[in-house]
């Protein structure tokens, strides 16, 4: 009997999700809405609870590193559902996944139906047999599951119609595009300068154009497409860590004698709500605003010299010695907040303008409007062939960022 309650509490409970994604405008699709309703996701993750399982916004982590880096998880519905209604699967669709758990190749299974094929693939063999007997468990055995590293896809199955990508990745491998069909589309969590976002992209003449972005966070790829940020210390006392995710612009021991300065102090005059979104600023800055970085700050060691901001993630310009970062000041009510400069070095006041009119532009010319348009060349594509406001080379991909005026 106990068994018996418990399944139906998962079902509510599921069905409850759902419900929540629908009304949030996460799924818009019959069809994806049918696949999370049938799935048992609760049976992947059986060490924790019922509600655990089926929290809506947040993932359950299912293994870490013995830092305590999160290597492995079972992603949030919200998450889930975000990406299968980006890859637009249909009945018959050969569909590859990058990165497993089980609950996301079950719900690919679903959206493929007997006609299609669904191979995931993870570089680790833990949650392959997690993957594995979850999809035994609960039927879906004509899933294939691969052991392998993602950067390089599965090409023995391929072509494929859809790719998904389920870790974050920095760059996007020549496999990816190759085993992906003409017209085919790439789901992936990609970092750019730091910020990710889940981009559906459409394959043309080995170009591939997103279609859409969602602000996301994944666990970070591993294998040969592992990337890691190169960061540095500033001297001083304050615990400040900048970390550059594209390269560093310049040296930075230039900063060295940077926290020496007086502070500088600057305010936009742009205000938001507290509940606008502000994906498009973010990402404004960190692909517009050269010798962009982000700054952490040790909260042990924070005396309150950089601040008002927020001490794990903060948006930065580097500018030869100095340096600029974003901070906020509320109103009284706290139904707003204003952006703000403030700056170090022996030219702050230069360096906190520059930032300043940065956010200015964001707020007279895209606030409120559509996310910038992304489009992935190959590397090594002819600068004539490559057109936007930005270009952000990687390993593999040159990738060309173009902002579009708001409305």
């Amino acid at each position: 009997m106990a068994e018996l309650t418990d399944e139906n509490r998962a079902t509510e409970l599921r069905n409850t999700v759902v419900d929540q994604l629908k009304e949030g405008g996460w799924i818009t699709s019959s069809s994806v809405e049918a696949a999370l309703r049938q799935v048992p996701r609760h049976l992947a993750v059986p060490e924790v609870s019922l509600e655990d399982a089926y929290s809506t916004y947040n993932a359950v982590v299912t293994q870490e590193d013995a830092e305590g880096v999160h290597t492995s998880s079972v992603s949030a519905p919200q998450i889930q559902a975000m990406q299968l209604e980006q890859a637009e699967i249909e009945p018959g669709c050969h569909v590859l996944e990058i990165g497993t758990n089980g609950p996301n190749a079950a719900y690919l299974a679903e959206l493929t139906g007997p006609g299609g094929q669904v191979t995931t693939v993870d570089i680790d063999p833990a949650p392959a047999d997690r993957a594995r007997r979850f999809l035994s468990e609960t039927g879906y055995t004509d899933v294939n599951v691969i052991v392998a590293d993602g950067e390089y896809g599965v090409p023995d199955r391929a072509p494929f119609d859809a790719i998904v990508v389920t870790v974050g990745a920095w760059d996007i491998p020549p496999a990816w595009t190759d085993q992906l069909k003409e017209g085919g589309r790439l789901v992936v969590p990609l970092r750019i300068n730091g910020l990710t976002r889940t981009y559906a992209f459409v394959k043309r003449d080995g170009v591939l154009t997103a279609t859409s972005a969602h602000v996301c966070g994944f666990v970070a790829m591993r294998g040969n497409g592992a990337h890691n940020a190169q960061q540095f210390t500033l001297p001083g006392d304050e615990g400040v860590s900048l970390r550059f995710d594209d390269g560093v612009p310049i040296d930075p021991q230039l900063l060295a004698g940077a926290l020496n300065t007086p502070r500088v102090e600057t305010w936009t005059g742009i205000s938001v709500a507290s509940n606008e979104p502000i994906g498009t600023l973010q990402m404004y800055v960190a692909t517009m605003v050269p010798g962009y970085c982000n700054m952490f700050i040790d909260p042990e060691r924070a005396t309150g010299k950089i601040g008002p901001t927020n001490l794990n993630f903060s948006l930065v310009a580097v500018d030869g010695p100095n340096f600029a970062y974003v901070v906020i000041r509320r109103s009284d009510d706290r139904k707003s907040a204003e952006f703000g400069v403030h700056a170090f070095g022996p030219d702050g006041e230069g360096a906190a303008h520059r930032l300043a009119e940065a956010i200015r532009t964001w707020g007279k010319t895209h606030r409120s409007g559509p996310d910038p348009r992304i489009t992935v060349y190959p590397a090594g594509t002819a600068d004539d062939r490559v057109s936007g406001d930005r270009v952000i080379d990687k390993v593999h991909r040159r990738i060309s960022i173009s902002w579009p005026l708001a409305p």
